[in-house]
């Protein structure tokens, strides 16, 4: 049996000719829309203001797409990291409660290619990319979303490799019809994959942040094999091209690894390579995958570097390290759920 279309994840353009090609009149694509993303309705009979043989028409073809996770793990800080089943493989999404703001890390691809040295989701390899429906379930299916202030796409996959998808998404999350929310309450991550960032910054005022770890080209390559594709130069050069105002923001994201890239010559290069660009740096620490013999930097260099960073006028933070008592650093969760599922496929083959 052919599974039925998704209406949840799909624009008022998208849904316009949806409703037109079963007969409906146009302006019901803006009542679904209505239901769908500011109602927050669970399925389509909840649908009152249409009638019962234009649900039952768009039943014919239409399911909501709404899927729960399968699982989720709550750490003794109020982190939780849900687990979805997507099309033969899993994805995560991380829920951060703070004082002043609850945030969700969604993921936009199963698995990644980019390879990342320091990174769990890039040891699956690419295994999909997701649909603007299912970045989106992320956000409508787990506990907490009606009390989300922010959204961070920086969980697993490179946001940018899926494009379309995530720009729908982000359409969908900031449109007057759709949740309406502020893209400033929305930030982007990349590893910089040029053309796209350049079509991000185009077409979203949602914020910005490029994943750059090392501020030599050398050590960059080791770390982030993309960046023989895409180099430094390359991205500095397309964010010095875009006017971002007071109210957009670039960041990178910097995680630090002991005698790698936490010394005195990586802060002078960093304050050269981003001057006259008004960003800020969040450095990260790194907490250790499997497979990789990267160690992170102990805390009194990590102090050290963010006050160096600040000397040079840079507005830098530490962010806070969550969840530490879960699976909380992106890709641990499904790659054990991965793992279990071969565990019990290697078993059963050899029953």
């Amino acid at each position: 049996m052919q599974q039925k279309e998704a209406l949840f994840g799909k624009t008022l353009e998208q849904l316009k000719a949806v409703v037109l090609e079963i007969g409906l009149p146009k302006y019901t694509a803006a009542q679904i829309c209505n239901w769908l993303y500011q109602k927050k309705c669970s399925s389509m009979e909840e649908m009152t203001n249409l009638s019962k043989k234009a649900r039952a028409s768009l039943s014919d073809k239409y399911d909501m797409g709404l899927d729960t996770p399968i699982s989720v793990q709550s750490s003794k800080d109020g982190t939780k990291k849900y687990l979805f089943k997507s099309d033969g493989g899993y994805i995560e999404a991380a829920y951060i409660p703070e004082k002043t703001r609850n945030t969700l890390c969604v993921s936009s691809q199963v698995g990644c290619k980019m390879r990342c040295l320091f990174c769990m989701t890039g040891k699956q390899g690419l295994q999909g990319n997701l649909t603007a429906n299912q970045i989106l379930n992320q956000v409508r299916s787990i506990a907490e979303h009606g009390q989300l202030t922010n959204i961070v796409y920086m969980g697993m996959g490179e946001p940018f490799d899926n494009l379309d998808e995530v720009m729908q998404s982000l359409e969908i999350l900031t449109a007057e019809w759709g949740y309406g929310w502020s893209p400033k309450r929305i930030t982007v991550s990349t590893i910089g994959i040029v053309p796209a960032m350049k079509h991000f910054l185009e077409n979203s005022n949602c914020h910005l942040a490029v994943s750059l770890h090392s501020p030599f080209e050398s050590e960059r390559r080791l770390l982030m094999p993309v960046s023989q594709k895409y180099t430094i130069e390359d991205i500095i050069r397309e964010i010095k091209s875009h006017d971002f105002g007071r109210q957009r923001r670039v960041s990178f994201e910097y995680i630090l690894f002991k005698g790698l890239n936490d010394t005195p010559k990586h802060v002078k290069e960093l304050a050269r390579i981003l001057n006259g660009i008004r960003c800020r740096i969040n450095l990260i620490r790194f907490h250790e995958i499997p497979g990789t013999q990267l160690e992170t930097t102990d805390e009194k260099r990590l102090e050290a570097f963010k006050e160096e960073l600040k000397t040079k006028g840079i507005t830098t933070t530490i962010r806070a390290s969550r969840g530490q008592d879960i699976d909380a650093a992106c890709g641990l969760l499904s790659t054990r759920e991965m793992s279990k599922k071969q565990d019990l496929k290697n078993l059963t083959l050899d029953i």
